[in-house]
């Protein structure tokens, strides 16, 4: 069976309207991290089920309902989720041994803003930062990331780019 997914992170409170159509047409919703506020998850969840990390800007309250960490398997793919992760080959203090012990098939981070997919050969993962889909930071673009899983592997990887992100009113 595939699975159809739509990866995103730091949302920093602000869910874009265009994200919900895009969510319409998945099975599942990963986000890594930095919510923001608990009527993102909401929203999200009352779509489609809901797979997500808290990060650095997050509360207590969002803290006590998400994990720093998520390690799951999706149709044979070992998946593992945090929001402050680095990038190959430097990752943040603590993630090689994590990556070490797990051994996740795919290793999903956020936290950067920065949008970034790449294979890492050391690791042997499949490394994937959505970038960012909200409006706050130093971004100039949000966006997500939407892929399959099927038999064992991650296929048809799309980003979406919703555009420059909406500037604040002066």
């Amino acid at each position: 069976m595939m699975k159809k997914i739509l990866l995103l992170s730091d949302t920093h409170s602000f869910l874009d309207p265009r994200v919900l159509g895009y969510a319409e047409a998945v099975d599942e919703i990963w986000h890594a991290g930095d919510i923001g506020a608990f009527e993102v998850t909401d929203a999200l969840e009352k779509i489609k089920p809901l797979k997500a990390v808290y990060g650095n800007i997050d509360n207590a309250r969002i803290r006590s309902q998400f994990d720093e960490d998520l390690f799951f398997t999706v149709e044979g793919v070992r998946v593992f989720m945090t929001h402050i992760g680095g990038k190959p080959p430097r990752y943040a203090k603590g993630i090689v041994e994590k990556l070490q012990r797990l051994k996740p098939d795919i290793f999903i981070c956020g936290h950067s803003h920065i949008l970034k997919v790449a294979f890492d050969k050391k690791h042997n993962l499949l490394f994937m930062n959505p970038g960012a889909a909200g409006k706050h930071g130093f971004h100039k673009k949000q966006t997500m990331i939407r892929f399959e899983i099927e038999a064992g592997k991650a296929k048809n990887l799309v980003v979406i780019e919703l555009g420059d992100k909406p500037r604040k009113n002066l």
